[in-house]
């Protein structure tokens, strides 16, 4: 298909019903950036909550009211309530749609060759639906009983029965909705991405001369069609238990004195059915990340990846093994120890392909002539922390260790140094890198610098001590630890990771402050302003409707030939036909 150069666009066209991959990019990125504003901000409220726990508070009474804060005292009720919503957007708005979302949509049509998504409706259609689930989100914070309040992986009975609390009403219902529709959004996401990735690729661009950008965000499509679906049934469910009557997941339950008429039913169904989406969502999470990281980290490195064809299988071999290890999570449920005992021994098998990746990002920035962008900083900060949290992972994958530590804060600081800070940096290093992409302009490589440096030592200084709270076995989602006297003397650590949440969360504003200023006076980019290989770079700086103004550009080599001798760059675009006698690079 030629390019439609006379194509043109009126603001509804542009702006609300656009079709254009580009823009539906930066309508995920904004709607992503919004979203973990929000989640950032329920944050610190309970941050806030646990250094100081029942004290008056100017700040708590500001953003809770006299609703929730009476003389800005929080109310035990709505705490587990930031914590779910908290846990929710991070992971599914901000983590799952803000980061794959953007860049599938950015990066596919660009690095494949292609001169949009396979279908533009479909495209527009999942955006939509993702801002609509984000809006009826957003909304359940301010309804009269409070937003849901199960924890964000919403078990029940509290999740099943509207008069349980306060966050089992209304709260709950919105959460159900806006799941649903988040889960439509990822699948008609997920099904055009696979689509375009295998039948759209220009001529020569074989499936191993994919960057590894693509190969991961494949992975993940397909991740999320075989296992959004599962949470979807579970969702709708626990919706027929609280509206219907029925007892999927609800057995003998007593409520005031009240027996209930319940029974067979069975909560651990629920978990079974959450976790099995639940931990592959972890490389839904994580994959894309990696993919942008490896990008980064060759291009800004100025040398080759290191084991292309190595990497590209332990991203198959994360994505399959994904699905047989949702047990972990359930360790403490009861499970029978010889399933246990498989579960654990999958979990470690996972740590392999996860190991070579980590490898193979170390070797390829070894005696790499390094560049350190901003974007190639997140990059770097990327491995150290998928690496760090790795390495609790073992603790928690092994059922007879994570039974004493399971409902404690370790477990809050593995996750969210494993899976949340790699994923945020990941989703922040492409931002700085493909900012000339999206928005014709460059970033400030100062504020950059400084973005990365606080949010890199904030973020170590909440989640690291966390572990020795864990340790110590301080429960977590407790809404005061006051009545325990054993727990005292560890409330000087959670005055620390407090100070370090609210100097992090504040650092954000280095960003967004960045990010608004260059994309209305930033700098104007180049069209290849990294010199890097990949064909995205190949096409106008301005945003033309099919991407190329000609032709699609021919591939004839992998993404990856930095340094390559022979030639007097250092670079040598996949366009560059291959000399006589030069073999592909992989």
């Amino acid at each position: 298909m030629e390019a439609q150069a006379a194509h043109r666009d009126n603001f509804i066209t542009r702006y609300i019903f656009s079709q254009d991959h580009k823009m539906i990019s930066r309508q995920f990125l904004i709607t992503g950036i919004v979203m973990g504003c929000f989640g950032v901000l329920l944050s610190v409220l309970f941050r806030i909550e646990l250094a100081w726990p029942e004290q008056s508070n100017a700040f708590l009474h500001f953003f809770l009211g006299d609703r929730w804060a009476p003389d800005g005292v929080m109310d035990p009720n709505i705490y587990l309530a930031l914590v779910t919503i908290h846990g929710t957007i991070m992971v599914f708005f901000v983590l799952t749609a803000g980061l794959s979302g953007t860049f599938s949509n950015l990066l596919i049509p660009y690095q494949i060759g292609a001169r949009d998504m396979a279908s533009g409706f479909m495209n527009m259609i999942s955006y939509q639906l993702f801002f609509l689930s984000s809006l009826i989100m957003i909304i359940s914070l301010f309804v009269e009983t409070g937003p849901a309040a199960a924890g964000w992986t919403i078990y029940p009975p509290l999740s099943a029965l509207p008069q349980a609390i306060l966050g089992s009403g209304a709260g709950m219902t919105l959460w159900i909705a806006s799941m649903a529709l988040f889960v439509a959004s990822q699948l008609i996401g997920g099904l055009n991405y696979v689509v375009t990735i295998i039948n759209l690729r220009t001529k020569g661009m074989s499936m191993m001369r994919l960057p590894l950008t693509i190969w991961a965000f494949l992975v993940t499509a397909i991740l999320g069609i075989c296992s959004f679906p599962v949470l979807l049934a579970a969702v709708l469910l626990l919706f027929f238990d609280r509206a219907f009557g029925t007892s999927f997941y609800l057995s003998d339950i007593y409520i005031g004195g009240e027996v209930l008429n319940h029974s067979g039913g069975s909560p651990i169904l629920f978990e079974h059915l959450f976790w099995f989406l639940g931990h592959p969502e972890v490389y839904i999470v994580i994959l894309p990340a990696l993919g942008i990281t490896s990008e980064i980290i060759s291009t800004n490195a100025r040398k080759p990846i290191f084991g292309y064809r190595a990497m590209i299988l332990s991203i198959l071999a994360i994505g399959s093994l994904s699905f047989i290890v949702w047990g972990h999570h359930m360790f403490v449920s009861g499970m029978n120890p010889f399933l246990g005992s498989v579960f654990t021994f999958t979990t470690l098998l996972i740590a392999i392909p996860s190991a070579v990746k980590a490898f193979n990002y170390i070797t390829t920035l070894w005696k790499g002539n390094l560049r350190l962008s901003p974007a190639m900083l997140f990059s770097i900060g990327l491995v150290s922390t998928f690496i760090a949290g790795g390495l609790t992972g073992i603790i928690l994958g092994d059922d007879a260790l994570d039974i004493n530590v399971h409902d404690t804060y370790f477990v809050i600081a593995h996750f969210h140094i494993v899976m949340g800070l790699s994923a945020i940096f990941g989703m922040f290093a492409g931002i700085y890198h493909w900012f000339p992409k999206l928005f014709g302009r460059m970033m400030h490589k100062g504020a950059g610098y400084a973005h990365f440096w606080i949010t890199f030592v904030c973020a170590y200084g909440v989640f690291y001590p966390m572990h020795f709270l864990g340790l110590a076995g301080l429960p977590r989602r407790y809404y005061s630890n006051e009545a325990f006297p054993m727990f005292h003397d560890l409330a000087s650590i959670n005055h620390l990771i407090t100070i370090f949440a609210i100097v992090g969360a504040s650092a954000q504003l280095i960003f967004l402050g960045n990010f608004a200023y260059s994309v209305f006076f930033g700098a104007r980019a180049t069209q290849n302003p990294w010199r890097a290989n990949t064909i995205e770079w190949t096409t106008p700086v301005a945003h033309i409707h099919g991407n190329w103004p000609g032709a699609i550009p021919e591939v004839h080599r992998w993404a990856y030939d930095y340094s390559k001798p022979g030639y007097d760059e250092d670079f040598v675009p996949q366009t560059v036909p291959l000399r006589k006698g030069e073999s592909d690079g992989h």
